[in-house]
């Protein structure tokens, strides 16, 4: 049995929608709901790093406060855009499944067959 980490939100069809195939596939699943337990800025490094990826290729860059808070600037450091992630989840794409010491972001959520 695999042990997964997905960051959840239940409001989102998506993250629903892969959960559900973690549980079809009988996973071990710890499930954090970010947006009521907020995520340190030493989760999102570790979480950035597994998924290779920048900062903004893992936030919403269409969420009003994307734009209200202007985190299109390109001069912001990744220590910024992570703490604008900290203070502003919502702003965290979703879901993210970590497995196997990889992540994926579960868009479509068959992208975690990939780690499981």
């Amino acid at each position: 049995m695999t042990n997964v980490k997905i960051y959840h939100n239940s409001r989102c069809s998506k993250s629903r929608q892969t959960l559900a195939l973690l549980e079809e596939n009988n996973c071990n699943i710890e499930v954090i709901e970010y947006l009521k337990t907020p995520v340190t800025a030493a989760e999102l490094e570790d979480i950035l790093a597994k998924l290779a990826v920048a900062p903004r290729e893992m936030m919403r860059v269409k969420e009003a406060e994307y734009k209200e808070q202007g985190l299109s600037d390109e001069s912001l450091t990744q220590a910024q855009l992570i703490q604008a992630m900290i203070a502003t989840p919502k702003l965290i794409e979703r879901p993210i499944v970590i497995a196997n010491n990889k992540a994926v972001i579960g868009r479509p959520p068959e992208n975690v067959l990939t780690i499981i």
